[in-house]
């Protein structure tokens, strides 16, 4: 390689020196030498360092820059390998990059693509944590206001976890032994890539579930994993698994892990559990119990409902022994009931004997002599009453004197009477006598009664109408007359 030029072999126009076969290079030459020799010596480096300026482009790619106390290199991480991140990187973290240094023409930088990124240490992951739950926390997730009572007796329980490891088998042994009941199991992984979003998915899905479809809906939601490191359990503190369990729709138990393990899903779930076995204990009661406390509430009842039947009988037969015998309520009536009886005897005995002594004396009275006197004086009596005709003949001529009188007072009222003497009846079709012009004038045809005979007459202003049959003459009544009416008691 030609040496240097010189300050005294600068001149206006570049000339290339004598001897030197060196052709001036590019920016896109020098860059592209620089690129290739960084990325040949450093085709693969493990850096550590704070991770800073932490950003996600909207294509995916990741963005940041790794420092420590006296230096400062870019980091990109393309979109297939930023999907497969474990953690949510934040600035501050401690981090170990692991990648291939490469350079940037465009702004003459190298920096260095991250094909992985890891937390440097379990402190870098403590802090992590840490951050998560204090976000979080902030924004009410973990507030024990949210928490919500388990049921009492579940009928469905829906549990996520992996189908294969012991604790499926203990939460469902723990159940049979308590409280046989219907179990879903959401079938996760529990660690690892994609262990997340599949428990998220699961937590959402036992959430979703209508009640009454085809799929019973869980009463409560059991999220389990066994026990493990920080890193095993790590897919349980993800802010998606958080924010499921959170919004879940069903009451959730957390049991991950140990009972000195914690993550960020015991803090959202409602309740947490120490183990899976306790998880299953918290979801339902004991069967045997509560068959004893159904059996003891059965004899309390019971003893509620005879109870009352005992108190009254024993205040029954205290009150019993408290009232008088019948026969003692009945003596005195019965001692009464004999002396009233006593003195009716004797005052029939009395009774009898002052009968029979007025009868003996009224019979002493009663002789033969004294009936025949008797009778004698009603024989005079009755000869000394003598009848005389004219206690008969009176009343008969009064009687004769009175019905003489009404005889000459019925002739001279007859209505044919005045006929006599020249007056007429008027009478119509039907024979009722008329007494009125009035009721003479409406008549169609009349008849004039007098002495020897009818006659047929029509009213002003009629028609003549057919004569009517001639009319029996009235057999002319004798006047009843004093002089030659025989006495009946002559």
């Amino acid at each position: 390689m030609a040496p240097p030029p010189t300050s005294d072999d600068a001149g206006l126009v570049a000339r290339a020196p004598e001897g030197d076969n060196a052709q001036p290079l590019t920016i896109s030459e020098i860059s592209a030498l620089l690129k290739r020799t960084v990325e040949d010596r450093f085709g693969f480096v493990r850096l550590r360092g704070e991770l800073s300026g932490v950003k996600r482009a909207a294509s995916g790619h990741f963005y940041c820059a790794l420092k420590d106390e006296g230096a400062v290199i870019d980091g990109v991480m393309w979109k297939g390998n930023a999907a497969r991140m474990n953690f949510r990187a934040e600035d501050g973290l401690e981090v170990i990059a692991t990648g291939k240094l490469t350079t940037y023409p465009g702004r003459s930088k190298y920096q260095i693509v991250i094909d992985s990124l890891e937390l440097a240490g379990e402190g870098a992951l403590l802090a992590l944590l840490e951050k998560t739950r204090a976000r979080l926390a902030a924004e009410g997730l973990f507030d024990t206001g949210r928490k919500r009572a388990l049921p009492y007796l579940p009928q469905v329980i829906g549990v996520v976890t992996s189908p294969t490891g012991a604790v499926i088998r203990d939460i469902l042994h723990r159940l049979a032994d308590r409280f046989p009941s219907h179990v879903l199991v959401w079938p996760v992984l529990v660690q690892g890539q994609g262990a997340a979003d599949q428990v998220a998915a699961a937590v959402r899905g036992f959430s979703a579930l209508q009640p009454g479809g085809p799929v019973p809906r869980p009463d409560v939601v059991i999220v389990a994993r066994g026990g493990g490191s920080i890193e095993d359990l790590w897919s349980f503190n993800e802010e998606v698994v958080v924010r499921a369990i959170a919004e879940c729709s069903i009451p959730v138990i957390s049991a991950v892990g140990h009972e000195t393990d914690t993550t960020l899903a015991d803090y959202a779930a409602d309740r947490r559990a120490p183990t899976p076995t306790a998880a299953a204990e918290m979801a339902v009661p004991v069967r045997a119990d509560l068959a004893l406390t159904l059996a003891d509430f059965a004899a309390r009842q019971r003893r509620a409902v005879y109870r009352p039947v005992e108190l009254g009988r024993e205040r029954l037969a205290a009150r019993v022994r408290m009232m008088p015998r019948p026969e003692n309520l009945l003596q005195p009536q019965a001692q009464r009931l004999d002396d009233l009886a006593e003195r009716l005897r004797r005052a029939l005995g009395d009774r009898s004997a002052r009968g029979r002594e007025r009868l003996a004396g009224v019979a002493a009275r009663l002789s033969p002599s004294l009936l025949s006197r008797s009778a004698a004086e009603a024989q005079r009596r009755l000869d000394r009453a003598r009848l005389s005709p004219s206690l008969i003949e009176r009343p008969l001529r009064q009687g004769t004197d009175r019905l003489a009188a009404l005889t000459r007072v019925m002739s001279q009222l007859h209505p044919e009477k005045p006929l006599e003497r020249g007056y007429a009846i008027v009478r119509d079709a039907g024979g009722k006598a008329l007494t009125s012009r009035a009721e003479a004038a409406g008549e169609a045809a009349l008849t004039l009664q007098f002495r020897d005979g009818t006659l047929a007459a029509l009213p002003a202003g009629h028609a003549p109408a057919a004569p009517p049959p001639p009319a029996v003459p009235p057999r002319k009544r004798a006047a009843p007359s004093s002089a030659t009416q025989d006495d009946l008691f002559s």
